[in-house]
């Protein structure tokens, strides 16, 4: 058996600036599957992705899968790429075996909640409002270097990381506050600020629209007193009032507070997101 890679077309660019290629996975020259790869346009073109890997039921079970990836990180290789991540679906157990067998570790994942109908009640002792005009332009000076940092503490170059804060920023928020459907709101104790939480609608996957938190943060000082919980049922209120009966997110798989706290509200994985360094 002799397992090997056929390009089906030339090299695509993608609506957001990806390069993507499909190759059928061919066993003695003939078909038994399909791979497609590409390049992260969040990262930039030394990020590698395994955009997705389907053999045949039929061939299944008889390493074709592992040879096909191998290929697929050669061909990325030969295109530049320093690394490569895989999205795994939380029902695809057999994907997640395949990628830890190749070295992929978890560098985060997504989660969904599905929203009751009434709105979560604030702890008694903190209010929330929308974030002024002021406290915006004082959050987004340091916003996109700050979520750059988040990447580079966990291994992206540093580089890949700035693309990746910048792109997000100017994808997300391209008009301020003033970007529709976009909800920035702090939380009040006491009289003074303590957080803030960022809500939008978002097509978390291809025909899945959630509200979304792009962005929920506690200052340092009052971490540690329940603030990051209430932030996140402000958040459910934000996407309740905007219509949405779901709320997701993405986060770290080194930041277990965040994990806990999450799966302690009814939020359930969706997908992993893995990667590997070529």
């Amino acid at each position: 058996m002799t397992t090997t890679l056929r390009p089906t077309g030339p090299i695509q660019q993608g609506a957001d600036g990806a390069q993507i290629r499909t190759y059928d996975v061919c066993d003695n020259g003939r078909p038994v599957g399909a791979v497609e790869i590409g390049t992260d346009p969040g990262f930039g073109t030394k990020a590698g992705v395994l955009r997705s890997l389907r053999i045949d039921e039929s061939r299944r079970r008889r390493g074709r899968g592992t040879i096909a990836a191998l290929a697929a990180e050669e061909v990325l290789r030969g295109w530049g790429c320093t690394r490569m991540s895989v999205m795994v679906r939380a029902d695809d157990p057999a994907g997640h075996a395949l990628a830890t067998t190749l070295g992929y570790t978890e560098r985060s994942r997504n989660m969904v909640k599905q929203l009751g109908p009434t709105p979560p009640a604030l702890p008694g002792s903190v209010t929330a409002r929308p974030m002024t005009e002021e406290e915006f332009a004082h959050w987004e000076r340091d916003a996109i270097t700050a979520y750059a940092q988040t990447w580079i503490e966990r291994g992206v170059p540093e580089d890949q990381a700035m693309r990746k804060a910048e792109t997000s920023h100017a994808q997300n928020l391209p008009h301020g506050l003033a970007t529709e459907g976009t909800h920035m709101h702090v939380l009040m104790h006491e009289g003074e600020t303590v957080g803030l939480v960022w809500v939008a609608r978002y097509e978390m996957h291809p025909g899945m629209l959630v509200g979304y938190v792009f962005d929920v943060e506690v200052r340092a000082e009052f971490r540690g007193r329940g603030f990051g919980r209430a932030l996140m049922l402000q958040a459910e209120r934000i996407a309740l009032g905007a219509g949405d009966d779901r709320l997701g997110l993405h986060v770290l798989a080194s930041n277990t507070p965040a994990l806990r706290l999450y799966e302690s509200l009814g939020y359930r994985t969706t997908r992993y997101n893995l990667v590997k360094s070529l």
